[in-house]
């Protein structure tokens, strides 16, 4: 029986690797996390290494993919329901962060040049089925 450990997914922070890892671990499957404390101490740094890799053992890799696919990726407002487009009524809408004003500019500039992490951020929905990007306000 081998002990490979392969990686079926990456992640930019560490909190979402955690939250896959104890739905794969409450299946039985053996999940190793590498980099999550070089992100954990510098988030900046995520996209440079790679990310926050999830690591399955081999024989288990094509359950825990299973697992991985069942899991929605679209975002859900607060009853669990999915979030519909405005424009096309479409399912396939996701939560993205943005920067197009200047007080989201300059605290993006101020926590780069200061190594710390984004005390303001914008965030949008984005439909990707006809990319109409939209607020639940």
């Amino acid at each position: 029986m081998s002990n490979t450990f392969i990686t079926i997914a990456r992640f930019n922070y560490s909190s979402e690797a955690q939250i896959i890892k104890g739905r794969l671990e409450a299946d039985g499957i053996k999940v190793y996390l590498s980099d999550e404390f070089t992100i954990d101490t510098d988030p900046l740094v995520s996209q440079a290494i790679g990310g926050v890799k999830l690591k399955v053992l081999a024989e288990q890799s094509e359950k825990a993919k299973e697992i991985l696919e069942s899991i929605s990726k679209y975002s859900l407002n607060n009853e669990g329901k999915a979030i519909n487009c405005p424009n096309c009524n479409s399912e396939n809408v996701q939560l993205f962060s943005t920067i197009n004003s200047v007080k989201s500019l300059f605290a993006f500039l101020a926590s780069a040049l200061f190594g710390l992490l984004p005390f303001y951020t914008k965030y949008e929905y984005k439909c990707e089925s006809c990319k109409t990007q939209f607020n639940l306000k």
